[in-house]
């Protein structure tokens, strides 16, 4: 039996969640199909329960580094079997909710693996839904590291399922889950190596900032070895060798544990795509500026599974509305990225939005930029955080934001009020106008400009 639909969604994140709901709020018929729990990534494997352990973590380290400064007591510590049950508290209920919040609003919901048999048709578990269009809202996997030994490393999912902290971790890479995870587990008390084959964690930020985060991972005991390749991981009665080549050296880092932190990819390969007339292009969907793919007008595609903006949850919630706007409307929406904000929320977080330096030298326009470690200003002080730094662009012409750069206390929550200014066109001098609450973190804003 075939069933029909006007939209098929494959996938229960942020962005599926969100067209689905707007087309069915618009009177549509609409299923959804995910052969995992029913949440996606963010809420079940990713940012809302990484953010309750970094909160366990942001609390030993504030309590640290008061220590002698009115904190007494003995050394604080991160019970890892009770934080783990109450990150389980907000990560459990999502899928019975979700389940529940679909069947409310009339959307019907399909448990299993999804696979294209037609340019309109999905089959899961042995029934074929066929719709007037079909949104591919997977997310991502990690990618293949095609070592050997391959099959002895957990994933970041894998990871926040730990019941125990292994004291030896070695993470590979140094993205935004090796900088993450490295700072948890070793705050957390674990012996933690990260091996990344670049120059420098976190490449998407700016140099400088990066660089100050690399004097804090010293400080709380991250070993980071940059130009390292891995090649191999074995197992033996001891545990884990990972073997890894450093500027023409062999090296062996011995480990309790191995986490894949080396980058994801959109998770397309089971779709049988080929059934569906979907062009790819090295992996990833081959679509125009309405997140349509170029070779089937039925399919449209949303948040890591488009690959259209930056891998963050707010961009595939405003890629939902514009591919249901699409859908609904025909095409007329088109996705608009210009200042959405990254964060590494590692201790200190670290903050982005807009160019980096290179990025506005290379552009030829005259600026002005405002730069400097900032640890003896108030904001870090007064809880004797030594980490805390801006760099912030300004076009000399236009007086607009440029870029914001930030690492420290709260800054993943002032790097906001840039990426206002650089998506609204506000100006320095507006930021700098503006009365903020003092004394606060956004009250520095004035003195970055």
């Amino acid at each position: 039996m075939i069933h029909q639909y006007d939209l098929v969604v494959i996938g229960t994140g942020t962005g599926a969640t969100g067209a689905a709901s707007r087309c069915r709020a618009a009177g549509w018929r609409v299923a959804v199909i995910d052969h995992l729990p029913f949440g996606g990534t963010c809420a079940l494997r990713g940012c809302d329960p990484k953010k309750v352990l970094v909160g366990a973590v942001e609390a030993i380290d504030h309590a640290r580094r008061m220590q002698g400064h009115g904190v007494s007591g003995g050394e604080p510590a991160i019970a890892w079997s009770d934080l783990m049950r109450f990150k389980r508290s907000f990560t459990e209920p999502v899928p019975a909710m979700k389940e529940k919040s679909f069947a409310k609003n009339g959307i019907d919901a399909y448990h299993g693996r999804a696979k294209f048999c037609g340019p309109r048709s999905v089959e899961v578990g042995g029934e074929v839904l066929e719709g007037r269009f079909v949104l591919i809202a997977v997310g991502s996997v990690p990618m293949k590291l095609g070592i050997a030994g391959e099959e002895h490393v957990i994933t970041s999912t894998d990871f926040l399922e730990l019941d125990h902290l292994p004291k030896r971790i070695v993470l590979l890479g140094g993205g935004f889950i090796a900088a993450e995870f490295a700072n948890i587990a070793a705050q957390a008390g674990a012996q933690v190596t990260v091996l990344e084959q670049m120059d420098r964690m976190l490449a998407p930020f700016d140099p400088d900032p990066v660089g100050w985060l690399m004097e804090k991972f010293i400080e709380v005991g991250i070993d980071v070895r940059l130009q390292t390749r891995v090649t191999a991981i074995e197992r033996s009665s001891e545990g884990l060798t990972v073997r890894a080549s450093s500027n023409g050296k062999d090296e062996l880092f011995k480990a309790d544990l191995v986490v894949h932190a080396a980058g994801r990819v959109p998770d397309l390969e089971p779709l049988d795509l080929v059934s569906a007339g979907v062009t790819t292009v090295k992996g990833r969907l081959k679509l125009n500026e309405f997140l349509q793919s170029v070779s089937n007008p039925a399919v449209y595609a949303v948040g890591d599974a488009a690959s259209s903006g930056p891998p963050l949850t707010p961009v595939s919630s405003h890629d939902a509305k514009v591919a249901a706007a699409n859908m609904l409307e025909g095409n007329h929406a088109i996705p608009n990225y210009l200042g959405v904000p990254s964060v590494a929320f590692t201790t200190p977080p670290i903050a982005s939005v807009g160019m980096s330096e290179q990025q506005v030298r290379d552009s030829g326009v005259k600026f002005r930029m405002q730069s400097e470690k900032a640890s003896s200003w108030f904001t870090a002080k007064r809880v004797a955080e030594t980490t805390y730094g801006f760099k912030v662009m300004v076009d000399e012409k236009t007086d607009r934001i440029l870029g914001a750069h930030l690492i420290g206390p709260h800054c993943d929550e002032v790097i906001n009020i840039f990426g206002l200014a650089i998506r609204k066109g506000l100006t320095a001098d507006d930021l700098k106008t503006t009365m903020f609450a003092y004394p606060t973190a956004t009250s520095d804003i004035g003195y970055m400009l």
